[in-house]
């Protein structure tokens, strides 16, 4: 990374959902009333910033890393905060409530494609609503909220502000930082309710195309699953008339796009890898987001960031688990010499 001049901010601050995943890997996913055998399984990292943070602290780089939410006071609990602390994470704003249990998550893997399927019980986070946070008091660069949709306090109405997560980013801006939100991809008619009233005050909006389509009401997908270059053009300028100040992308498969509130626009094609290589996609979309921050924290060239972004995702889809594939940055970004990036999208 590009060494900066020393700034009043630094530190990047994530709130949201803190999520532990049992991840199963299992041969089929069964019809209802049918079996599946569970092949192995393992536990990990869940929710926007606890993905988001320890992949950042994997990638080794210089920043200050702070969290902020509320967990159990329970084992599950105990083990998030020990996680975060052994990754030098300040935890100071991530508190534990005897009100509800720790938030977790079955992720049920297909073996041979990645495909999951979530099981979601939403425990101390639906109770968080961000007010602890004095955004005076904290000197990081980048507040990053995740997930709307999936934090009930948070999604509940604000009379001014249309939601508690548009009063709570408004803050953060406010207080002179910079914020970010990720969505989570529900199948429901909410997302023009809760996401839209939130991207008046969002500086970064980092969605994947479903999530894109949805909130805009474009569909980026053709009939044949193919993207639709066109339509998510247009959700991105979409999202920016919503509100966005600086900044919208939206992440797939296929690899990344970017607008700027100027008109810019930037695409990135995901990295080719063998289809051995992938053992599961949970995480790979917090892994993009955590490279795309990284990247616009050390206020790296736009495509930096979208290279970034597709090669942390690459480095996600080699473990099962949301954070476990991680790796220093430097290897991180050699992944992109390793396994070309597809033809360029446009």
């Amino acid at each position: 990374m590009n060494k900066k001049a020393s700034t009043a901010r630094n530190g990047i601050l994530a709130g949201g959902n803190w999520i532990i995943d049992q991840v199963k890997m299992v041969d089929v996913f069964p019809q209802r009333e049918q079996l599946a055998n569970i092949r192995s399984q393992a536990q990990g990292t869940g929710g926007a910033p606890y993905n988001v943070l320890i992949d950042i602290a994997k990638m080794g780089v210089d920043v200050p890393l702070s969290a902020a939410g509320l967990v159990g006071s329970d084992l599950l609990g105990e083990g998030i905060l020990k996680d975060c602390k052994s990754h030098q994470i300040d935890t100071k704003l991530l508190k534990t409530t005897p009100d509800a249990s720790t938030s977790y998550t079955d992720v049920m893997t297909e073996i041979g494609n990645g495909r999951r399927t979530f099981f979601h019980y939403r425990g101390a986070n639906a109770l968080w609503d961000g007010a602890d946070i004095d955004f005076k008091k904290t000197r990081a660069k980048i507040f990053h909220l995740g997930y709307l949709l999936l934090l009930d306090s948070m999604d509940a109405p604000d009379r001014i502000y249309g939601t508690r997560a548009a009063r709570v980013l408004r803050d953060a801006q406010e207080a002179g930082m910079k914020t970010s939100v990720d969505v989570v991809s529900e199948d429901s008619n909410r997302f023009s309710q809760i996401v839209s009233p939130a991207l008046k005050h969002v500086d970064y909006c980092i969605l994947n195309e479903i999530e894109a389509g949805k909130t805009t009401g474009f569909k980026v997908r053709q009939a044949n699953g193919n993207l639709d270059t066109v339509a998510l053009r247009h959700a991105a300028g979409a999202l920016l008339q919503l509100g966005v100040r600086e900044l919208v992308v939206i992440h797939f498969p296929e690899g990344s796009f970017a607008r700027t509130r100027k008109g810019e626009d930037s695409w990135q094609s995901s990295l080719n890898l063998p289809p051995k290589y992938i053992t599961g996609t949970a995480g790979a979309g917090d892994a993009f987001c955590a490279g795309v921050l990284l990247s616009l924290h050390e206020d790296e060239p736009l495509q930096k960031c979208l290279l970034t972004g597709v090669c942390a995702a690459a480095a996600s889809l080699a473990d099962p688990t949301c954070t476990g594939g991680m790796k220093p940055l430097e290897q991180v970004l050699a992944l992109a010499k390793k396994y070309r990036p597809r033809p360029v999208l446009t």
